[in-house]
Order: C-alpha cells, then sequence, then structure tokens
C-alpha cells in the first residue's frame, strides 16, 4: 500500500551483520614459552655425561693397553716373564713375545721343557719349576743373566728336586729380548 500524502514514512535502511570474513579474529591465548632452563640443564648434563664416556674410554684404553703390554724393561725382566711363559704356563705363543726374532738359541732349554713333560707322564706327577734372583752381567745393548731353575716333584709320596745353573743372553733393541740359554 502507497503511503498517503500526509503521513510520514521514516525509512530506517537496512542493517545487515558482517560477514565474518571481515570480523576481527579472536584473540588466541598467547603460546606458551618453551621452557629453555629446562632445556638447558638436559644440554648440560648430557654434555657431562659424553665428556665422562669419553674420558673414561681414553683412560680404559691406556689401562689395558698398559696391562696387557708385556713387560720387556730390563734383562732380568725379560728372562723372568720368559721362564714363566716357557716353563711354568708352557705357552710357547706368549714365550715367543720374549725371545729375540731370527737367530735364537733355545734348543736346549726346548730339550729341558720335553725331559720335564715326559718324567711328568712317566711318574704320574706334576713338576713345579721355581727359580730364585736373576744375576745380570749387561755390557751395553747385550747382557749375560744367570740364574738357578729348581725342578719339583713328588714322586710316590717322596719330594724330589733337581737345581740346575743357566744362563741366559738378552739383546736390547727396541725392548729387551732372550736370544739364547745354556745349562751349566
Amino acid at each position: 500500500m502507497p503511503p498517503s500524502a500526509g503521513s510520514q514514512v521514516s525509512r530506517v535502511p537496512a542493517q545487515r551483520t558482517p560477514p565474518e570474513e571481515l570480523a576481527p579474529p579472536a584473540v588466541a591465548p598467547a603460546p606458551r614459552q618453551p621452557r629453555r632452563r629446562l632445556r638447558t640443564v638436559l644440554t648440560v648434563v648430557a654434555g657431562v655425561v659424553a665428556a665422562l664416556c669419553l674420558t673414561g674410554g681414553v683412560v680404559g684404553y691406556f689401562v689395558y693397553d698398559r696391562a696387557t703390554t708385556p713387560d720387556r724393561s730390563a734383562p732380568d725382566v725379560v728372562v723372568d716373564n720368559y721362564l714363566r711363559a716357557f716353563l711354568v704356563d708352557r705357552n710357547d705363543v706368549r714365550a715367543s713375545i720374549f725371545i729375540c726374532e731370527g737367530s735364537t738359541d733355545l734348543g736346549q732349554l726346548q730339550r729341558l721343557r720335553d725331559d720335564l713333560a715326559d718324567r711328568e707322564v712317566r711318574f704320574g706327577t706334576t713338576m713345579s719349576t721355581v727359580w730364585g734372583e736373576l744375576q745380570v752381567d749387561r755390557d751395553g745393548d747385550n747382557a749375560e743373566v744367570r740364574v738357578n731353575l729348581t725342578f719339583a716333584a713328588q714322586v710316590d709320596g717322596i719330594r724330589q728336586s733337581d737345581r740346575q745353573a743357566w744362563t741366559f743372553t738378552t739383546r736390547l733393541n727396541e725392548d729387551w729380548r732372550v736370544c739364547s740359554a745354556t745349562a751349566g
């Protein structure tokens, strides 16, 4: 219906609600700051643990190396170690690290060890080998080491022993080695 001439119609423009994309974004809560203190502490602890492990590994290597390296520092030491490996332990591989490379004259000592093994079988016993003080006569890079070897066993309830004087010739190259052995 059309408005009458005397009436005044006031027109109010229709208001639209703005579209959502025009609306201001909702305020999001501020993100939490990462725990930098915890991260720093964990980094320091990991660094200290890594340093301790590395140090322990290096120290362990040197301790192991020192413990397993044969002592060939002196003529009497090398003879003592050689006798222990060759006559007591009867370990030819271990004994070989104490002898001179190339020319060696250790056949007489080998025959002695073979004789001791034969006696053990023949008498059903175990032969023990001991020695006392090693006397060293050094001349530059060569040295003679004299020692009395004592062989003992119990046969038929009776303890028996034999004592023999031996002379070992040693030589110094990078370290001391046993080159020869003679009885008498």
